[in-house]
């Protein structure tokens, strides 16, 4: 026997989502049931329908019932642990992030980034991008993986103007290209919230971030003696060996 939907509506995770699929699907489940009636009243009698044939429809819609049903609690599943991975997050408003999301600068005060060049490297460039995407500048840094700041300032002595700006380190030997990675640099977190299903922390430029994508953390102002290096990360900040 089918089990009725206000039954499978008791539990608490379906309260919290998917009303309006299991409405729906008791809304057909009774248009099928007249249907069935309807096809048994209204038969041949000469040639009757095999009643196993009813016993085979009742089990496939109740099939569909169970699935739509299944769907609705991963469903509400997943909107509680995302709500759960905001308020987790919570507790980083106001840290400092490092990720290699594009950078703010406002006309004058350097920009601290955070290179990891390959090792092999006998040459590394720093390359900046500004907000369209366009290459602005490169400019030779060393083979290191010490913080570098990038002082704003083209090749000509004259500022860059304000806006967002992206970096790339370009690790060279003999020559040639070994890897172009982003640049991380340090920015306040101001917010978390939950976009396309994912909990994500918004910086202060504006720009959305999911949680793996940090390295590190720290209190503002603390410089880079209080870097905290997340787990998730721990792989990608230790050097790598060509």
């Amino acid at each position: 026997m089918i089990p009725p939907t206000s039954q499978i509506g008791q539990s608490p995770l379906a309260n919290t989502g998917g009303g309006g699929s299991s409405s729906a699907l008791a809304s057909d489940f009774d248009t099928f049931l007249k249907m069935l009636t309807a096809q048994a009243r209204y038969q041949d009698p000469l040639q009757p329908i095999d009643s196993s044939e009813y016993a085979a429809q009742l089990a496939q819609f109740s099939m569909v019932e169970q699935q739509v049903m299944s769907n609705d609690l991963l469903t509400a599943l997943a909107t509680q642990i995302g709500t759960g991975n905001v308020a987790q997050m919570a507790s980083w408003i106001g840290m400092e992030a490092r990720t290699t999301a594009p950078v703010s600068f406002d006309g004058s005060t350097p920009v601290t980034l955070y290179p990891n060049p390959v090792a092999a490297s006998d040459e590394v460039v720093l390359v900046v991008y500004d907000e369209d995407g366009t290459e602005v500048q490169r400019q030779s840094i060393p083979v290191s993986a010490d913080p570098v700041e990038w002082a704003g300032i083209d090749d000509e002595g004259n500022a860059f103007p304000e806006g967002t700006y992206t970096f790339e380190i370009e690790s060279r030997a003999n020559g040639e290209v070994l890897l172009t990675d982003p640049a991380e640099s340090f920015a306040v977190i101001t917010e978390t919230r939950m976009q396309g299903g994912q909990t994500v922390l918004i910086l202060e430029n504006g720009t959305a971030v999911l949680p793996a994508a940090v390295s590190a953390l720290r209190q503002p102002g603390s410089g880079t003696g209080g870097d905290t290096t997340t787990a998730a990360s721990a792989a990608y900040l230790s050097q790598r060996i060509y």
